[in-house]
């Protein structure tokens, strides 16, 4: 298993994992011309040296992705938070252990940005992910709250 960071030519592969989900299937545009908002939204993140997208790798196949974004605060005594998004893993090798080995990579890293925390969000209509994440330590400590505005 390899872990990178995305490509380019990696992106199709991260959209189709992101729409391969229970709830992503409602909301991300998989098709086989990829929707030029990913590639725009993809440019950009590229571009923000605190923000980067991984893909899990396997027989040149990418298997899992997530995005870990280092935010700077002022609270903490100006500590950095690492923000977990958008895991996702091939949904054929769900439950052979890569969720996991995503999570330890992204915490490697923020541990090597000298980030204080690790923090992500996941959907309460995911009981399974809930359970996921609490089994690698993550604790429910805050009450989060969205405001969609499209």
């Amino acid at each position: 298993m390899e872990f990178r960071e995305a490509e380019n030519k990696d992106l199709q592969a991260i959209v189709d994992l992101l729409h391969n989900d229970t709830l992503g299937a409602g909301r991300e545009k998989s098709s086989d011309e990829i929707d030029q908002r990913y590639v725009k939204a993809f440019d950009l993140i590229k571009q923000e040296p605190n923000n980067s997208v991984f893909v899990a790798v396997k027989d040149n196949k990418v298997v899992g992705t997530f995005q870990l974004t280092f935010i700077q605060n002022l609270t903490y005594s100006g500590g950095i938070r690492a923000q977990i998004e958008g895991v996702r893993v091939y949904e054929e090798l769900r439950g052979t252990g890569l969720g996991q080995l995503m999570i330890n990579k992204a915490i490697e890293l923020a541990k090597d940005k000298g980030a204080h925390m690790v923090q992500l969000t996941t959907d309460k209509k995911r009981p399974e992910a809930i359970k996921f994440y609490e089994k690698l330590g993550f604790v429910s400590s805050h009450e989060g709250m969205k405001l969609h505005l499209i």
